[in-house]
This record gives structure tokens, sequence and C-alpha cells, in this order.
């Protein structure tokens, strides 16, 4: 009984957490799974009373059976190798929710540090670059909206220029 708690409460713990917002966050809600995972793979390989499964000591019916004890060492070697990835994943990429959504393809003015993001300071190299960046967007949207409106009076003109001969 106590098991099965225990693996609920780290399953229900590990999804809380893996459906947070934080990239931390979600790897050690993904960690907590994994052991939740672990526990049930011991609880079915039933080795609490079993004997220790080397030959010499136990006999082979009373022995409990290694392989789910081999599967859980495989399992947290694996665990603990794809968390280190996450991790570094966590610390070296961009938090999501920095990016603008006018455009996404470029690098945003925040300066990503989860959730301290911060204005990043023009006098920096990145600073400069960003800007530099988002002048060059901007003057593009004024370019379009010019040809835009340009196109749209022309419309007009043409319209008012027809519909004027068929009078």
């Amino acid at each position: 009984m106590i098991i099965a708690l225990t693996i609920a409460v780290l399953m229900a713990g590990g999804v809380y957490l893996a459906l947070q917002r934080g990239m931390v966050r979600i790897v050690i809600g993904m960690g907590l799974i994994s052991h939740a995972t672990n526990l049930i793979i011991l609880a079915a390989g039933i080795g609490a009373w079993r004997g220790e499964p080397f030959a010499g000591r136990t006999s082979i019916d009373d022995a409990a059976d290694p392989l789910p004890q081999a599967f859980v060492l495989t399992a947290i070697v694996i665990t603990m190798a794809t968390t280190a990835f996450m991790l570094a994943l966590a610390a070296l990429g961009r938090s999501d929710d920095t990016r603008s959504a006018e455009d996404p393809e470029h690098e945003s003015s925040l300066d990503s540090r989860a959730r301290k993001a911060s204005p990043i300071s023009p006098h920096t190299r990145r600073g400069r670059r960003v800007h530099a960046v988002h002048e060059a967007e901007r003057q593009r949207h004024e370019k379009q909206k010019a040809k835009h409106e340009d196109g749209q009076k022309q419309q007009d003109g043409a319209g008012s220029g027809a519909q004027g001969a068929e009078h």
C-alpha cells in the first residue's frame, strides 16, 4: 500500500510540474514521472518476499526476478542522461514567452532569463543588433503600408474615372 501511495504521489507531482510553463519545472516533473515508473516496474517484480537472485543462496523457485531490477537500473541511467540534456537546453535556450507575436523569426528586445525578462541595454553589441533588426522591420513595414495606400488611391482613381465614362 505504501508503494502504491508513493507511486501515486510521484506521478501526480510529476504531471503537475510537467504541465507548468517553466522548462526547469518540466524537467523536474519528467524526473518524478520516471521515478514513479521505476517504482511500478520494481513493484511488478514482487521482490519484497523473495530471496536474492543468487544460485548458491536461494533456490530458483524462491529467488526474485532480476529482470525488473535490470530494467530499472537501465532506466535510471537513461533518465540521468536525459535530465542533464534537458537542463542544458533549459540553461542555454530561450524562453518561449519572450518572443514577439508579430515577428517570431527575429530576436526579441527582451533578454531571456526565464521569468526575469528585462529589456536589452542598447549599449551592448546585441542590443545594437536587435535595435537594427527592429528598425529595418519598421521601415519595411512602413514601405509596405505606403505601397498599399498608393495602390488603394490608384484603384479609387481608376474606379471613379471608369464610372464617369459610363455616365
